[in-house]
C-alpha cells in the first residue's frame, strides 16, 4: 500500500467512525427535541454537519487514490446518512483496499 492510501484510508477509517457516533448523538437529539420538547443538544446539528462534510472529502480523497468509479465513491458516501451504516462501509472500505492492495504487491 503506497503511503498516500495508506493515509487516506486511515483518515476515512476515523472520519467513518466519527461520523457514525455523530449521527447516532443526533438521532437522540431528533428524539429528544420533537419527543420530549428538549433542546438541550440542539448545538449538535452543525456540528455533525460539518464533520459530515469532512467525512465526505476523505471519501473523496481515497476514492480518487485508489481510483473508484464515481458511483461507488457516491454510495460511499452515502453511508453517512443512515445510522450504523458508515460502520459498516468503514469495515468494508478498509478490507477492500487492503486486500486491492495485496493483490497489487503479489501481482
Amino acid at each position: 500500500m503506497t503511503p498516500q492510501v495508506g493515509s487516506a484510508l486511515r483518515r476515512f477509517k476515523v472520519m467513518a467512525v466519527v461520523v457514525g457516533i455523530g449521527l447516532l448523538i443526533l438521532c437522540l437529539e431528533i428524539v429528544l427535541h420533537y419527543g420530549f420538547d428538549n433542546t438541550s443538544l440542539n448545538w449538535w446539528s452543525p456540528i455533525h454537519g460539518v464533520l459530515y462534510m469532512l467525512y465526505l472529502v476523505t471519501t473523496v480523497d481515497l476514492g480518487f487514490k485508489v481510483r473508484w468509479p464515481l458511483m461507488k465513491t457516491v454510495g460511499v458516501m452515502l453511508a453517512g446518512v443512515v445510522p450504523f451504516f458508515s460502520f459498516v462501509m468503514e469495515r468494508k472500505v478498509a478490507r477492500e483496499v487492503q486486500a486491492r492492495d495485496a493483490d497489487t504487491l503479489t501481482a
